[in-house]
C-alpha cells in the first residue's frame, strides 16, 4: 500500500460525484461519504445505477443528497445480456457525462460494482481523476479493471491481493454511516431504548445475544442461531434477531416454546442501539458488518457466506479474528455444533469475551469517510502545491 501526500492546506475539494449503485454493499458506503462530504461544505452528486436505483434515489432524496440514476447492467456471455450491457453502459455513460458537466465534477469516487463503469467511463472521456473505493479484502472485479485508469483506490481492510492493483492501494476503512459513529451509547441505555420502543423487558445485568444474517445467506445462519434455544443456560440469554427478508413467521415460530426474554425482527433501522445493547454478536462477515462491529468493540462470531464471489467475506472476517476479537466459522453441517460451543464457553466466562470484543476498537476506522475526502484531495492537488501553484 502506498501512503499518500501530506495535504496542502489551502487546496480543497469542491464538486465531487460518488458513483455507488449495485448492492447496498455499495451503495450506503458511498452515501456515508456523501453525507460526509455535505457536511463539509462540498457539492456531492451521487451517480447510482442497477436495478435498485429508484429504491436508492429516494434514499439519496431523504438525506438531501442530490442524485441522478443511470442505466447500468451487469456483463454477460450471452447474446442479449451482452447487448443490454453495451446499450446501458453508452446510455449510461452519456446520462454521466450530462451529470458531471452540470455540476463541474472535480473527480469521481466509485464504489465498486458493475454499476461503476458507466460513470467512469463518462469521467475518463471528460478527464475527471478517478478514485475507487473497495469494501471487502478481496478487490472486486470492477475495481481490478477500473484501477488502471484511477488515481488511487481506498481499501476497507489490508488486502490480500492488492497486487492486482494497477493503481496505488491506500488503507483508509470502511466509510459508516454517521448514526454508527457514536459509540458511546452504554448497554443499559440502549436497552431501555429497546425497551420503550419495542414493549420488551430486557434487563442489563443479564448477557444479550445480537443476531443477524444480513440481505443474503439468513436462512442457515437463523437455523443455527436456533439451536441455541436449547443449549444448558439458554434461559439466561436475552436474544435480539433479524430475521431477514421473508423469513419472520418462520422465526417466530420456531421461538414460540423459548420462555427467555426476546426480540424479533425483520431487519433494523436502528443498529446502533442493537451494537450497543449486545453482549456477543453472531453474523456474516459482509464489510460493512465487520466495520461496524470493530467500531462498536463487540466479540463477534463471523459465519462467512459461503457463495461470495472468491470467499472475500472470509477474508474479511479475518481483519477481526487476526486481532482476537472474533471467531470464524464455517457454514456447513457442523456449524450449529461449533456455535453451541462458542456460547456454551460465553455464557460460563462472558467478562473474557467482552474483554476480547474490546480488541476490536484497534482496528477500528470510524473516520473513513474523512480520510477517503482527504486522500482525494491530497492526491489532486499534492503536484500543483508541490510546484507552488496556487488554489484550484
Amino acid at each position: 500500500m502506498t501512503p499518500y501526500p501530506e495535504k496542502k492546506a489551502s487546496m480543497k475539494l469542491e464538486h465531487l460525484a460518488i458513483s455507488c449503485g449495485g448492492t447496498g454493499g455499495h451503495f450506503y458506503p458511498g452515501l456515508a461519504v456523501a453525507r460526509e462530504f455535505k457536511e463539509q461544505g462540498g457539492d456531492v452528486l451521487l451517480v447510482i445505477g442497477g436495478k435498485n436505483a429508484p429504491e436508492q434515489s429516494k434514499i439519496a432524496d431523504s438525506y438531501q443528497i442530490p442524485n441522478i440514476q443511470v442505466k447500468a447492467s451487469a456483463p454477460g456471455m450471452r447474446p442479449l445480456s451482452a447487448m443490454r450491457f453495451f446499450f446501458n453502459f453508452f446510455a449510461g455513460r452519456s446520462a454521466a457525462m450530462e451529470g458531471f458537466r452540470k455540476q463541474g465534477t472535480q473527480a469521481l469516487l466509485c464504489m465498486g460494482s458493475f454499476a461503476s463503469l458507466p460513470p467512469a467511463f463518462a469521467a475518463k472521456k471528460l478527464h475527471i481523476p478517478i478514485f475507487l473505493h473497495d469494501g471487502n479484502a478481496r478487490l472486486g472485479k470492477a475495481n481490478k479493471f477500473l484501477s488502471r485508469y484511477a488515481r488511487a483506490l481506498a481499501l476497507s481492510f489490508p488486502s490480500p491481493d492488492a497486487e492486482k492493483c494497477l493503481c496505488p492501494s491506500i488503507f483508509t476503512g470502511m466509510p459508516l454511516r454517521s448514526e454508527l459513529k457514536n459509540t458511546t451509547c452504554s448497554k443499559a441505555e440502549a436497552l431501555a431504548k429497546i425497551n420503550e420502543k419495542y414493549g420488551t423487558q430486557f434487563d442489563a445485568s443479564h448477557p444479550v445475544l445480537l443476531a443477524f444474517g444480513g440481505s443474503l445467506g439468513a436462512a442457515s445462519l437463523n437455523k443455527a442461531v436456533l439451536t441455541l434455544l436449547s443449549l444448558p443456560g439458554a434461559e439466561k440469554l436475552q436474544f435480539i434477531h433479524l430475521a431477514g427478508k421473508g423469513k419472520m413467521e418462520e422465526l417466530k415460530a420456531s421461538y414460540d416454546a423459548f420462555e427467555g426474554k426476546k426480540l424479533l425482527l425483520e431487519s433494523s433501522g436502528e443498529m446502533l442501539y442493537l451494537y450497543s445493547a449486545a453482549d456477543l454478536v453472531i453474523c456474516r462477515a459482509g464489510g460493512s458488518t465487520v466495520a461496524e462491529s470493530a467500531c462498536f468493540g463487540k466479540y463477534t462470531v463471523l459465519v462467512p457466506y459461503p457463495y461470495a464471489a472468491e470467499d472475500h467475506q472470509f477474508d474479511n472476517a479475518s481483519y477481526l479474528a487476526q486481532g482476537g476479537g472474533a471467531s470464524i466459522l464455517r457454514d456447513d453441517e457442523f456449524l450449529a455444533e461449533k456455535l453451541g460451543k462458542i456460547v456454551t464457553s460465553f455464557l460460563s466466562s462472558p467478562e473474557i469475551f467482552l474483554e476480547n470484543g474490546k480488541k476490536n476498537l484497534l482496528k477500528a476506522k470510524p473516520e473513513a469517510s474523512g480520510e477517503i475526502i482527504a486522500m482525494m484531495e491530497n492526491l489532486l492537488f499534492a503536484a500543483k502545491g508541490a510546484s507552488g501553484q496556487g488554489d484550484h
